[in-house]
């Protein structure tokens, strides 16, 4: 088959279509066709040499794809071969064939055709493990989500809404602005032209959110803990902004808030497992329904995943970015 390598970290040229060996999927694994794969911040670290596969992973970039099964390896029951599925990965999508475990599967929503399902395990698996499972966001309640416009902010947005939330957004154009809008953010902020923490408590009556979904880090983090309502959740997924900040554990004392920090792709595969039942059993309805649907800013060919990458780091799209390989 063939996947995208990274014989040398280095810029988007760093990543090279070569021909590699076939995967053979494991206990407990099926190999999936891949139909699509979708880019993420993980990869371009990945291809900078920044951060590595986990142990036993494949060493190539793509942390979700979408697909069709063409075997199943020992101990897997529930999927049959020709299933139509989208799945978690520690590593691997960017490839014509790789290996999931069963437990990271789904099946492709009604209503969302192959290619497009590809956009949706990452973002969907970690904004509900997040905001609802570690957060407990709640009907009535405000949800903060910075980078609004991204395929996490899409589909932050979207499940929010659905649970009966507000939503306020930041993201860095009018036009990113109005596509954050559309998808039901009520309060919209321009970072480049105004100062959330002061925003929020204009558009709350300076009761501020009650969980804020962090993909900056430290540059943020003294600003997202004044931005916390009373009893408010901060939870961190991303570190764009640095990773070392001061934490006044006295404001946090005094909202009797919580800071939490997690990642997904290093984690065991029972709780990655678990986090795909729950996606199943909440977020895939609200796809059949119409209520979330996927947010695909562009479809490239996989053999063009250096551009896609560029992209990604021009930070100039809006959902995600999806890597075709095949041409379904």
């Amino acid at each position: 088959m063939h996947a995208i390598t990274i014989p040398e970290p280095g810029g988007p040229e760093a990543l090279v279509w070569a021909e590699v060996p076939d995967p053979v999927p494991g206990e407990g694994e099926v190999l999936v066709e891949v139909v699509a794969s979708a880019v993420n911040r993980a990869d371009v670290l990945q291809r900078q040499g920044f951060y590595n596969p986990p142990a036993g992973a494949s060493p190539y970039p793509g942390l979700e794809c979408a697909g069709r099964i063409v075997e199943l390896g020992p101990g897997v029951s529930g999927w049959s071969v020709g299933d139509e599925v989208c799945g978690l990965l520690a590593g691997g999508g960017y490839a014509e064939k790789v290996p999931v475990p069963a437990g990271q599967l789904l099946p492709v929503p009604d209503g969302v055709d192959l290619m497009q399902a590809a956009a949706l395990p990452e973002v969907a698996a970690t904004v509900w493990s997040n905001v609802f499972m570690v957060a407990h966001l709640r009907p009535g309640e405000t949800l903060l989500v910075h980078g609004g416009s991204s395929g996490i902010g899409t589909m932050a947005i979207q499940l929010a809404k659905a649970v009966g939330a507000r939503v306020a957004v930041t993201a860095g154009s009018a036009e990113k602005l109005a596509r954050c809008q559309e998808l039901g953010a009520d309060i919209l902020i321009d970072y480049h032209e105004q100062d959330f923490v002061d925003e929020l408590r204009k558009a709350t009556d300076g009761a501020g959110a009650d969980v804020i979904l962090d993909i900056v880090g430290a540059k943020y983090l003294d600003r997202n803990v004044r931005a916390l309502a009373v009893n408010g959740r901060l939870a961190i997924i991303g570190l764009q902004g640095g990773v070392k900040g001061e934490l006044n554990l006295g404001a946090l004392l005094s909202k009797r808030a919580a800071v939490t920090a997690t990642s997904l792709r290093g984690r065991p595969l029972a709780e990655k497992a678990a986090i795909i039942a729950a996606v199943r059993e909440h977020v895939w309805p609200l796809l059949a329904d119409g209520v979330v649907r996927p947010v695909v800013d562009r479809t490239l060919p996989m053999q063009e995943a250096a551009e896609a990458h560029r992209l990604m780091e021009s930070s100039s799209h809006i959902g995600k970015i999806l890597l075709a390989a095949r041409q379904d």
